[in-house]
C-alpha cells in the first residue's frame, strides 16, 4: 500500500488508496474484543467490487495470514469461534465475499480457479506476500485452487469437507448426499434452468447429523450471523454460481497442489460425502486426511 490504513476501531469510513485498488474502509471490532475486523471494499480492474475482511492486521507483520473461503450461502467474515485460538497463535484472518454474496459485484459464470485472483487482489491490497488457505465445503475448492495456481504464494491449505471435482476418476459423485443435496446438484449439472427452477420450487434443509445441530447451537451458533440473509441480500446469483463452478470444470487439477495440505472430513457427513475428502486425499501429493 502506498498509504497506510488506520485499522482502529473507531467506525469511521475512509479511504485508503493503494496501487491496485480504493480501499473504502467500513467497520470495526470483532465480537470478542481482540482481533480487531475491518471490512473493505476493493474496487476490481473490471470495476467490480470484492467486499474483504481482515481481522489481526493491526500488528499483521508478525502475524500468518491465513484466507479463509466460506460455504455456500455464507458471507465471507472469518470464523469468529477461532478467534481466541487465532490470537493465541498470532494467526492475521483474511477473506472475501465470493462473488454474487454479500457486498461483492456478482460475476456470472466463474470458475473456481478465480479464486486465486480473488486472493491475490486482497493480499496486494492488503500488502501480504505469502499466506495460508483453509475453506470449508464449496470453500474447501477455492482454497484448492490458490494452492494449485499460486504456488509461489500459498504455504499451505486445510479444507474441511469440500467438494471433490465433478467426474473425478473413481468416485461415484453422487452417493452418499443426503435427498436434497443430491436433488440440488443433480439439477446444477443440468445446467442453469435446471438449478434456479430447482431452487425456486424445493424447501429442502440441509442433511445435518445430530453433532452438526449440536455443534450448530453451540459455539458454532456464529454460522446464523453469516448464512442465508446476509449471503443473500443481493439475490440468490452467488449461491447458483457456487453450485455451477462445483460441478463444471474447476479449472485446475488438485494434483497440482504442491504445498502441504490437510483435508478434515466428518466420516458421517452427508452434505458432502467423506469420500470426496478422501478422494482428494488420495489426489494431493503432499495431503493428509
Amino acid at each position: 500500500m502506498e498509504d497506510p490504513v488506520d485499522y482502529l476501531p473507531t467506525g469511521r469510513v475512509g479511504i485508503a488508496v493503494t496501487k491496485r485498488q480504493r480501499v473504502r474502509i467500513l467497520a470495526v471490532a470483532a465480537r470478542d474484543g481482540r482481533l480487531r475486523l475491518v471490512e473493505s471494499d476493493l474496487q476490481l480492474g473490471d470495476g467490480r467490487t470484492l467486499h474483504a475482511y481482515d481481522a489481526g492486521g493491526e500488528d499483521g507483520d508478525g502475524r500468518l495470514a491465513v484466507f479463509w473461503h466460506h460455504g455456500s450461502l455464507n458471507v465471507g467474515a472469518p470464523p469468529e469461534p477461532l478467534f481466541p485460538a487465532a490470537e493465541e497463535l498470532g494467526i492475521r484472518w483474511v477473506s472475501y465475499d465470493r462473488p454474487g454474496y454479500g457486498g461483492s459485484t456478482p460475476s456470472p459464470d466463474r470458475d473456481v480457479a478465480t479464486a486465486a485472483g480473488y486472493a491475490s487482489a486482497v493480499a496486494d491490497a492488503l500488502g501480504i506476500d505469502r499466506f495460508a488457505v483453509m475453506g470449508y465445503s464449496h470453500g474447501g475448492s477455492h482454497a484448492l485452487a490458490c494452492a494449485a495456481l499460486l504456488p509461489e504464494r500459498v504455504l499451505g491449505v486445510l479444507s474441511v469437507a469440500g467438494l471433490a471435482p465433478s467426474g473425478a476418476e473413481g468416485l461415484d459423485w453422487f452417493e452418499g448426499f443426503g435427498a436434497g443435496g443430491a436433488a440440488e446438484l443433480r439439477a446444477a449439472a443440468a445446467g442453469r434452468a435446471a438449478l434456479e427452477k430447482h431452487l425456486a420450487e424445493s424447501d429442502d434443509e440441509p442433511d445435518f447429523t445430530p453433532e452438526d445441530e449440536a455443534a450448530l447451537a453451540g459455539e458454532w451458533s456464529w454460522f446464523m450471523d453469516v448464512f442465508d440473509a446476509p449471503a443473500l441480500a443481493g439475490g440468490t446469483g452467488g449461491f447458483v454460481e457456487d453450485d455451477l463452478a462445483g460441478v463444471g470444470a474447476w479449472g485446475f487439477d488438485p494434483a497440482e497442489v504442491d504445498a502441504p495440505a490437510l483435508f478434515v472430513h466428518g466420516g458421517r457427513d452427508r452434505v458432502v460425502p467423506a469420500t470426496h475428502g478422501e478422494w482428494l486425499a488420495r489426489r494431493c501429493p503432499s495431503a493428509e486426511l
